[in-house]
């Protein structure tokens, strides 16, 4: 248990770490902005408290903020990726796999079941986060744009982190 508190704090900061200093200045004149860090709510341990699971990600979109000075727009663009996360696993996994705590990455999970999730998450995040940071109907089309450019970007980037970190691992563990 203590292992599993210690590697999701090191992925915390790498990540938040990754999306101020790298990933703040990449852009696509301001269409497409990669925002990696979803990863971090999205591979939380799946038998985490809802009460743990939605503070810590507020706690993340907090910290996101506050870098990029914004007034919770990130916090509420990542409370609703957590509410649905719980609604994700509630309608695709078992019972017995709900009461694991094992990561949902892509080694374990498999390449369907996190290709969907991230996908479907990222589009949550994406679609909350635009809408409340543009909070208008003028140019919308151009607000749909950059949301669907910045969840392809992000989910290009999750996947490509993902299978530099976590296939590697389950390949470890299969042999």
């Amino acid at each position: 248990m203590g292992r599993v508190i210690i590697f999701n704090l090191l992925r915390f900061v790498a990540l938040i770490a990754l999306q101020v200093v790298l990933f703040k200045n990449i852009g696509y004149y301001n269409l497409a902005t990669p925002f990696p860090y979803i990863l971090i709510i999205l591979l939380l341990p799946i038998n985490i408290p809802n009460f743990i699971l939605f503070v810590l990600a507020f706690a993340t979109g907090l910290t996101v903020d506050a870098f990029y000075d914004s007034i919770g727009v990130h916090a509420a663009a990542c409370v609703a990726l957590a509410w649905f996360r719980l609604f994700f696993f509630k309608i695709t996994l078992d019972v017995d796999v709900q009461n694991s705590f094992e990561t949902p990455s892509l080694g374990i999970m498999g390449s369907k079941w996190f290709l969907t999730y991230a996908a479907i998450g990222t589009l949550v995040h994406h679609i909350v986060l635009f809408h409340v940071e543009y909070f208008s109907f003028s140019n919308y089309l151009s607000t749909l744009f950059s949301i669907l450019l910045s969840s392809i970007f992000t989910i290009l980037l999750t996947l490509l982190i993902s299978l530099l970190i976590y296939k590697r691992k389950s390949r470890l563990l299969g042999n």
